[in-house]
């Protein structure tokens, strides 16, 4: 692989040097407030520049991830080595007739607000889910008897190979919080959804109660990754922990939140390594106490401190 300096060299002839980062800390683009350094963190403007970054990877054997906006996942404290991708400026929504197309870096609360205001019902779902399109695709994420497997008709990805490719639902395999897209290589660049026309009051009714139900159940006051656990069959993960008498539970900087206890929270500049801690103190003692094992909803990417 080539030197830091090489790879650097290499980026400026696809991209312009604001938006290339050398040695930047995760944390400062990660919900959690959580990660070390990335050798290169790149924001590329254009399909053409995230394809030649994709070929420069491969070529050069150079290893890249994708960030999305890091809602859902943890960087370790180590931080991440070779190229880190963030798509902010892919952030365009738009409405034809009852389909919405919206970029990967769009937030997916953006999206179905902008499906209420083209009075389009189907996206409610999404209105308080905090992440990207891209990212809502990656994990099929849902929430309130919603999912985005329900709603999407078919997504643009650039494969492992820099090539633009069109994917239908069915090709993502979208689950429980699972699709095929890291398996494959993809990298989501568009979605479009298929909305079904509604009424404007009835759509915005839905999603102001959904709204209240988030703020005044979830500890949005504090960094977080949003839901840690899967619900495991025949539970609910937030209740095993709560009757586990863990709600206040700290690994240094890392707290099991006191308002909803499937929810960790960073209270006071915790580590990576305080916080999967207390993820993996919180599954043992579950287990031990139920024999329900809570399995992770969020990711955990990058390299341990030496």
């Amino acid at each position: 692989m080539m030197d830091s300096q090489q790879i650097y060299n290499k980026l400026l002839t696809i991209m312009d040097k604001e938006n290339i980062l050398v040695d930047e800390y995760l944390k400062n683009h990660t919900y959690t407030r959580l990660g070390g350094k990335a050798d290169f963190l790149v924001t590329p403007s254009t399909y053409e520049e995230l394809q030649n970054i994709i070929k420069l990877s491969n070529q050069e054997k150079i290893p890249f991830t994708l960030l999305g906006n890091g809602s859902n996942l943890i960087v370790k404290d180590g931080g991440i080595r070779g190229i880190v991708i963030l798509l902010n400026h892919f952030h365009s929504i738009k409405v034809d007739g009852n389909k919405l197309i919206a970029e990967s870096g769009a937030a997916i609360i953006a999206a179905s607000r902008k499906a209420l205001d083209s009075r389009l019902t189907g996206l409610e779902f999404a209105c308080g889910i905090p992440g990207t399109v891209g990212g809502a695709l990656f994990m099929n994420a849902g929430a309130y008897g919603g999912e985005i497997k329900d709603v999407l008709d078919h997504a643009i990805v650039i494969d492992r190979n820099g090539d633009i490719q069109k994917r239908t639902a069915a090709d993502l395999e979208l689950g429980y919080r699972t699709s095929n897209i890291s398996t494959n290589g993809d990298i989501v660049m568009e979605a479009t959804f298929h909305l079904e026309p509604g009424n404007y009051e009835e759509i915005k009714a839905i999603m102001d109660d959904l709204t209240f139900k988030r703020e005044s159940k979830q500890p949005l006051e504090y960094p977080s990754c949003g839901s840690v656990f899967k619900r495991p069959p025949g539970y609910f993960a937030g209740k095993l922990i709560q009757d586990s008498d863990l709600q206040g539970k700290r690994i240094g900087g890392a707290e099991v939140s006191t308002k909803h206890a499937g929810f960790i929270v960073n209270i006071d500049n915790a580590t990576a390594t305080e916080y999967i801690s207390l993820i993996q103190f919180v599954q043992k003692t579950v287990k031990e106490k139920f024999g329900v094992e809570l399995e992770r909803e969020v990711r955990i990417i990058g390299e341990d401190l030496e």
